[in-house]
């Protein structure tokens, strides 16, 4: 069980984010933040119900079904970095409406794709456009949120995200039965769906605030005083902003060093007591591509495997789904509750469990209980990485270090199709998903050694 710290180490204006009393308004942002990852994670797992579908239509074999998974998630490498980056140097709040509006673009045209390589372009930029969106989320709302309840908000932010999805499957299985709808074939309603979604989220994020951490960090004190000053009112204690100075020569404390350059924030990264975190970190988000992502995007294509057809195997891995949204609000308590780092292991070695039982059994009960329960334990282990990633860097390099990191699961999750698509059609499911249990017991010992304790700390007491 997790030891809280003692009082936080904040100074500045930030200092009074800490203690303010929760209110409507945390809960607000919260929601704001969370439906935009919804988008995110629908088109994560959006690729998986696709491949099955394409690969009828457009007559893919294995390389092909990779490649409709596999040209998201490389455009989320890019963006992951690129955005992370802009995150740092342009501000939280402008990469929010950036990285959505590229998304949206992308996927509309991709909607009216003539044929799979114009498709396979367009995934992979509009891919580019939410490649930062789970870091920024995990970035903007640390920021905000004080350290008592920043494990447990940021995960209710996540489980309204993954309700997108078993949405995904649902409507996959959906469209797919339906064929057409108003002439237009059923799977490119998917993608219509979440580009329109994503313009209306779009637009509901224009009331949020930039982070008053990262004005600091960037020198813009004034503007930091002015925006805490207004989320005090909000909340229902003005009295708590009346006595921060208006300027201050120094620097406000767990700001970290000021980074002028992306290779700057790189050399802090790897400078100190970051080293190990940063190490760490990359090894993690390598691995847990394997952990995570691998059933989400392999699920549909081990049904169908198994001999399921498209529409029977949507409807199942739906079901499975099912557990993404429930897992998450399962970790709700669990994350303030236990230390972080030994909540991911446990839930990484649950998702080992579930998989392998997953890919051995035959009968449909049997499948969609172990693929509910796999997909339980891996919200309670995403939730918890990222609480975890975004408590680890100080605030000047939060978003580009993290961001970094974060990219090598996308680039993973792109290489991962072209290694499992194959690897499933000839040694099927189990072998998959044993060799995946095995890369999980090192994600496990990479955290439980190198990573740090950060449940109940505030983000300066941590940095």
């Amino acid at each position: 069980m997790a030891t809280h710290a003692g009082a936080s180490t904040t100074t500045g204006a930030s200092a009074v984010l800490e203690t303010l009393p929760l209110s409507r308004w945390h809960k607000l942002i919260v929601v704001l933040v969370g439906i935009g990852s919804f988008f995110d994670l629908y088109e994560v797992f959006l690729g998986g119900v696709l491949a099955p579908i394409l690969a009828k239509e457009f007559a893919l074999g294995s390389l092909g079904k990779a490649a409709v998974v596999g040209s998201g998630f490389l455009g989320m490498f890019v963006g992951a970095n690129v955005l992370s980056i802009a995150s740092d140097r342009l501000g939280r709040r402008r990469v929010f409406i950036l990285n959505l509006l590229t998304y949206s673009l992308f996927s509309l045209l991709a909607a009216f794709s003539p044929n799979i390589e114009v498709f396979l372009v367009l995934r992979f930029l509009a891919g580019i456009g939410l490649g930062a969106e789970l870091v920024l989320v995990d970035t903007y709302l640390a920021e905000f949120l004080p350290a008592r309840v920043r494990g447990r908000y940021i995960a209710w932010a996540y489980t309204i995200g993954f309700l997108g999805v078993p949405v995904a499957a649902l409507l996959g299985g959906k469209l797919v039965a339906a064929q057409q709808i108003a002439g237009v074939d059923g799977w490119r309603w998917l993608l219509v769906a979440g580009a329109l979604g994503a313009l209306f989220v779009l637009w509901m994020r224009r009331v949020l605030p930039e982070s008053p951490r990262w004005l600091e960090a960037r020198g813009r004190r004034d503007e930091a005083v002015a925006v805490v000053r207004g989320i005090a009112a909000k909340a229902g204690a003005p009295e708590a902003a009346e006595h921060i100075p208006e300027r201050s020569a120094d620097p406000p404390a767990g700001a970290g060093p000021r980074a002028r350059s992306t290779s700057e924030v790189l050399r802090i990264a790897f400078t100190g007591v970051y080293r190990t975190r940063t190490i760490m970190l990359f090894v993690f988000q390598i691995l847990q591509t394997v952990a995570y992502y691998g059933f989400g995007t392999l699920a549909p294509l081990v049904l169908v495997a198994k001999g399921f057809d498209i529409t029977e195997s949507l409807g199942y891995a739906a079901l499975s789904f099912a557990g993404y949204p429930i897992g998450s609000l399962i970790s709700v308590p669990l994350v303030e509750r236990f230390e972080r780092k030994h909540l991911i292991i446990a839930s990484a070695l649950a998702i080992a469990v579930f998989g392998i039982v997953f890919a051995a059994a035959a009968d449909p009960w049997l499948i969609v209980l172990a693929g509910f329960l796999l997909t339980s334990s891996s919200n309670v282990f995403s939730n918890s990485f990222h609480i975890y990633q975004a408590e680890i860097f100080p605030t000047a390099i939060r978003s580009t270090a993290s961001g970094v990191a974060y990219s090598l699961s996308r680039a993973t999750s792109a290489v991962l199709p072209f290694i499992a698509v194959p690897l499933l059609a000839s040694a099927g499911p189990v072998a998959v998903f044993g060799g995946s249990a095995v890369l999980i017991v090192v994600l496990c010992l990479d955290v439980g050694l190198l990573g740090p304790r950060t449940t109940g700390r505030a983000l300066e007491e941590v940095g």
